[in-house]
């Protein structure tokens, strides 16, 4: 019989799986010593049997029954007891983090009998009548589906009625109406009593927290975060303590190291007199967590010990909640904290510097997620800005839109293409589509660990939290602050790093992690404003040299252009890895491309490629003197002809027009007829590529020589050029084979007359699935393949990228099908079967086959560690990716070798 509830003294965190990350977590604190209620954990496997049977295993009752027991015999106290009534919370806990998006019920086990008992046991009447309206309100919204603004709004016309600014406010008296008002709205919604049986209650709250997993925030948020929707949540049965005893009780969240920007130090927020939910939702602002040490030094000398202790067992940032009960601290939970960019940098290189990590494991901690967030531009405080005000720094970042006050005017202006900032006063789960669609989020409560600040840091998003000042009024649609008053569509801008907020636009300029990666570490320490983001930069060069120096594969850059590659060459790039050729044949040369097509004889035709020689030659020329001394792979030209003339609608009325006005000009003519000629159904699949390079005689031929010149050129004059000439896409290996031999013809020619040996090497890209499939054969012909993953993710999906990312996407990632679009991560079980195939097979054929990709996947942090798995020598990337793509090229290698611990 399967084993459904797991003591805390029966885990350790290596059991996420089972346990969840929050079950885990509480039972290595109770291995390590640490003070932890009592308690026990259900675990995922009992959920995911929920999900699937739509109801609880019974033998979870029995073992849940036998568990409570336990508690009550090693504590003395039972469950709804008359007189010492035991109470617990059941709060929710799956493998990966995912702060409020499921469930929690505090205080189970209260009835109008046991909260007699509480307040005789604790000798606190307001504080027992607190904790069963705490227990009504959270049990209605989450367990019975009630509209939690009814609780909500009693309670504010409560505190209005009696004149108290706050929950702590209100009298014994006061809360004791509050329950029955409570209760009334039980009964009202629901048509039955609120639930009196302390065991029913505790039965409900498990199914709640089961069925919390499927809620639409949660899926929304698990598609964002890419986490498996079949995890299923583990749910945690917790003895309550209680931090709302009066003024030596208090409950907080902590980090062993400020997550914001990585600083060490005593960071977090504390609430007197609170229950750990008024923390995290950002109904009060908090104190500093330092504020503690004058209320309560020997509770703050205790939860220096145990942070310092849990971060040295973890070897990491900890992100910690507990709770004080008269003077006594208890851990609710510990996890690795959810950080900041800037501060997942500083953290690694600080831990490295203490050794409790190696190098290896720095950068395994780092990512190229994070290191682009770093890349992106700063405000520019130069010129004249109006400050509005300025509070708590909780997610760094620069962000410039529109205020927007609610979900639905986030996701409309959003997907109208505006930039928005999210004005609430304070975030809840419900926000979170908000959020996805802002570039930022301001509230005017909660601190560094209110709902806002945790899931903007684990987001990326740009926050600033608890600006006091500001009055959202999302009745009048106003926002009042300094004097203004600012309406939804009102630009304002706000900078995550400093907490400042300021009117209208602010003009920005680069990061100064961006200018180290352009133009050194000496440009990026001069542009750092203080000594922390200098920290910052050197622990971004630490991270970046170890990377270069473990990682096995190379990263270059798509290029086209000489300014292009010298960018490349900048940030890293040891290569190009893809020039796309018809790039070059744009614009103005748009005119020798109509000479080719409109060509009646070979010599026409022959003369019309002349034109272009010199042009071709020059830019690989410039492209090549850019790469020095680095491999440059140029692929000859791939799109259909037809790209580069006239629209065929466009021009057909034109010459209509040019007819009835008797003003025929016999060029469009015949440029119509030409372009009438080429037009293709469905170009992607048509003549383009080495088709194209096999139908029109003399196309690839003036590339090569091109190519063969400007190589002549460039060692003339000392240098080392590497140009490698690459077929797109190869179906056959009969096609490789006819370009093959007219480019060593034309490189024999070129060679011959400049007194040099010109042998280049040739290979084709893989794009197609018959190219992957007959890679063996292929491979006779190639001296490299570079994995073209654009289109091969296309014709194997059988999708046109410009046509369906807009029609019908979207619906795709909602419905599951797809967790993300293959065209930005590879569909590794389908489109990197394909490269695997590929990749075997050309070496099966030629076992030194150099292969590599230059599909836009090559920048792609996830997919460069499944091109790492398959054994490819190099990606490549975008200019502006490549210091990630030589990050995760990096974590890769040290994942590959097993090197790191997470």
């Amino acid at each position: 019989m399967a084993k459904y509830v797991y003591r805390f003294s029966e885990g350790d965190k290596d059991q996420k799986d089972l346990l969840g990350g929050k079950g885990a977590n509480l039972a290595e604190m109770v291995k390590i010593g640490l003070p932890v209620p009592p308690g026990f954990t259900i675990s995922t496997q009992a959920c995911r049997e929920f999900m699937r049977e739509g109801v609880v295993p019974p033998e979870l009752r029995v073992e849940v029954t036998m568990a409570v027991r336990e508690i009550e015999d090693t504590l003395g106290r039972q469950l709804g007891d008359f007189h010492e009534p035991l109470l617990v919370s059941v709060r929710s806990g799956a493998k990966f983090s995912m702060p409020g998006m499921m469930e929690t019920v505090l205080n189970v086990g209260l009835n109008d009998a046991s909260v007699k008992g509480l307040a005789e046991f604790t000798g606190d009447e307001r504080f027992a009548w607190d904790s069963y309206r705490r227990l009504i309100q959270m049990f209605g919204k989450t367990v019975l589906d009630l509209d939690g603004d009814l609780f909500s709004a009693a309670l504010d016309a409560k505190k209005a009625e009696v004149g108290a600014a706050t929950d702590v406010d209100l009298s014994a008296e006061d809360l004791r109406d509050l329950v029955a008002t409570f209760k009334h709205i039980v009964l009202e919604q629901t048509g039955r009593e609120f639930p009196q049986h302390p065991r029913e209650q505790l039965d409900l709250a498990i199914e709640a927290v089961f069925g919390s997993w499927n809620t639409e925030r949660a899926r929304l948020y698990r598609r964002r975060e890419r986490i498996p929707d079949d995890l299923g949540t583990a749910v945690n049965v917790v003895t309550m303590v209680f931090g709302n005893l009066g003024s030596d009780s208090g409950t907080g969240v902590c980090f062993t190291r400020d997550p914001s920007t990585g600083q060490a130090g005593v960071y977090g927020d504390y609430l007197p007199n609170a229950q750990g939910e008024d923390v995290v939702a950002g109904i009060r602002n908090t104190l500093p967590l330092a504020a503690l040490e004058e209320i309560d030094p020997d509770s703050y000398r205790d939860l220096l010990q145990a942070m310092r202790r849990l971060e040295t067992h973890y070897r990491d940032l900890c992100d910690i909640e507990f709770t004080i009960e008269r003077g006594k601290l208890w851990l609710l939970q510990t996890r690795v904290g959810k950080r900041t960019a800037a501060a997942a940098f500083r953290i690694a290189t600080q831990l490295v510097d203490e050794h409790l990590i190696t190098m290896d494991e720095a950068i395994a901690r780092t990512s190229g997620e994070q290191l682009s967030q770093l890349m992106f531009p700063q405000f520019d405080r130069s010129g004249d800005t109006t400050l509005l005000t300025k509070a708590m720094a909780a997610s760094p970042g620069a962000a410039v839109g529109e205020i927007v006050l609610d979900n639905e005017q986030a996701i409309t202006r959003a997907a109208a293409g505006a930039h928005v900032i999210l004005v609430r006063r304070e975030t809840n789960p419900d926000d979170l589509e908000g959020m996805i669609a802002a570039d930022g989020v301001l509230t005017a409560r909660g601190g560094k660990t209110s709902h806002a600040a945790v899931v903007a840091r684990g987001m990326g998003k740009c926050a600033v939290v608890g600006a006091e000042e500001i009055d959202v009024d999302a009745a009048a649609q106003e926002v009042r602050v300094a004097g203004h008053t600012l309406r939804p569509g009102d630009v304002i801008a706000i900078d995550g790093s400093t907490g400042e907020v300021f009117l209208g636009e602010v003009p920005v300029t680069d990061s100064p992690v961006m200018r180290y990666i352009s133009d050194g570490l000496e440009a990026g320490l001069g542009a750092a404003p203080d000594e922390a983001t200098k920290e910052l930069v050197l622990a971004v060069h630490r991270v970046l040299e170890h990377a270069d120096a473990t990682r096995t594969m190379e990263v270059r850059a798509n290029a086209d252009t000489a300014l292009d590659a010298r960018r490349a060459r900048d940030r890293g790039a040891q290569g190009i890895g893809l020039c796309r050729t018809e790039h070059q044949f744009l614009g103005d040369r748009r005119t020798y491309i109509e000479h080719v097509v409109l060509a009646e004889t070979d010599e026409q035709r022959d003369a019309a490629l002349a034109e272009l020689l010199p042009l071709q030659r020059e830019d690989f020329v410039g492209l090549l003197e850019a790469m020095d001394g680095l491999p440059t792979t140029i692929r000859l030209i791939d799109p259909p002809l037809h790209e580069f003339l006239p629209d065929l609608t466009e021009l057909s009325v034109a010459v209509a027009l040019a007819e009835r006005d008797g003003n025929v000009d016999d060029h469009q003519v015949r440029l119509l007829a030409a372009v009438r000629r080429m037009h293709e159904q469905n170009p992607m699949l048509g003549l383009r590529g080495v088709r194209l390079g096999l139908k029109v005689p003399g196309l690839f031929a003036l590339q090569i020589r091109a190519i063969a010149e400007a190589t002549v050129e460039l060692r003339r004059r000392g240098l080392d050029p590497r140009p490698e000439i690459m077929v797109p896409l190869v179906g056959s290996v009969r096609e490789l084979q006819i370009v093959r031999e007219e480019a060593q013809g034309i490189l024999r020619e070129v060679g011959a007359s400049a007194g040099m040996r010109l042998d280049l090497p040739i290979g084709c890209m893989i794009e197609l699935p018959r190219a992957a499939l007959t890679a063996h054969r292929i491979a006779e012909e190639a001296d490299f393949f570079s994995f073209g993953t654009n289109d091969l993710t296309q014709t194997t999906w059988g999708f046109s990228r410009d046509d369906v990312e807009g029609a019908f996407f979207t619906d795709y990632l909602e419905n599951g099908v797809l967790t993300i679009s293959p065209f930005e991560t590879l569909d590794a079980a389908g489109v990197g079967a394909l490269v695997r195939v590929g990749v075997e097979g050309g070496r099966a054929t030629r076992p030194s086959l150099h292969v590599g990709v230059c599909g836009e996947h090559g920048g792609d942090p996830e997919s460069i560690h499944f091109f790492q798995q398959v054994g490819l020598d190099y990606v490549s990337c975008s200019p502006f990716r490549v210091p990630i793509a030589r990050l995760e090229a990096g974590r890769a290698a040290v994942e590959a070798g097993g090197d790191a611990t997470a």
